[in-house]
């Protein structure tokens, strides 16, 4: 399967994820918080094609609203992570100096711990909830986007164009915002896409420890850990949640290299 097949798979993976995320209201044939307790454990049926949980409620409705909290995540995790990676990384990279070495000793403090650990000490902290898993994971995230983004100043810098703009007066600001910043991007967005993978699988993973999400609320990792319990008896229960997470996490490692392949041909 060529690069090009695969990152067209993981873009139609994306947008069935964005699809089911947006439009899981009117898709869910199902409440996912109703109860059938005479259901209790069902396996796949017509009227439930992917079976009932401990509860009876319907895991294929229960699915397509924990993809709207996998999204959230991702979303909110990239987007704040970016933001502030960009912003420290262009600061550390273009001032350099003294202000380089301060930064980049607390990025390296930061990067002596295993994030997923320091987010697990985050949220078990301030407490199990959607939002507090979006904060933990900000707090660790931006640092490969400033690592990233302080590497690609340093590269361009010195080149003729910036000179050229710094010799008619441009600002630093300026010279960042309009001729640094746009030459740098295209790996910043591969990293990006990469990173929204990264978030939604550690989601589910402190979801899955009781660090995320709290019932009600459907979460892929949390009904991997109420799957467990019946795998036995039920392996529908933590099958098809498994599977979401497996695909969706493909699809943006497949978007991710073939934007990579693409932009570096595109490049040269």
């Amino acid at each position: 399967m060529t690069k090009q097949k695969m990152a067209t798979i993981g873009l139609l993976i994306i947008l069935l994820l964005l699809g089911i995320a947006l439009l899981a209201p009117f898709l869910a044939p199902y409440d996912p918080s109703a109860l059938d307790l005479a259901g209790n454990l069902g396996g796949p049926s017509l009227p439930h094609p992917l079976g009932q949980d401990k509860l009876g409620r319907d895991i294929l409705s229960r699915i397509f609203y924990g993809a709207r909290v996998s999204v959230k995540v991702g979303v909110f995790t990239v987007g704040i992570s970016l933001i502030i990676g960009l912003a420290v990384g262009s600061l550390a990279g273009y001032a350099g100096r003294w202000v380089d070495e301060i930064i980049m000793r607390i990025i390296d403090i930061l990067m002596a711990f295993p994030g997923i650990l320091l987010a697990i000490a985050i949220t078990a902290v301030l407490g199990p909830s959607l939002n507090h898993v979006i904060l933990a994971l900000c707090l660790t995230g931006w640092v490969g986007y400033a690592r990233l983004t302080r590497a690609q100043i340093l590269a361009e810098r010195e080149r003729e164009y910036v000179q050229a703009a710094r010799s008619i007066g441009a600002g630093p600001v300026r010279i960042l915002r309009r001729h640094i910043l746009p030459n740098t991007l295209a790996p910043i967005i591969v990293e990006a896409t990469f990173g929204l993978a990264s978030a939604i699988l550690s989601e589910a993973g402190l979801s899955f420890l009781g660090l995320g999400t709290q019932p009600p609320t459907p979460s892929w990792g949390a009904m991997l850990n109420e799957g467990s319990h019946f795998l036995l008896i039920a392996p529908h229960l933590t099958i098809f949640p498994g599977l979401a997470i497996m695909l969706v996490v493909l699809g943006f490692n497949f978007l991710g290299d073939g934007l990579r392949d693409w932009m570096d041909v595109h490049n040269n």
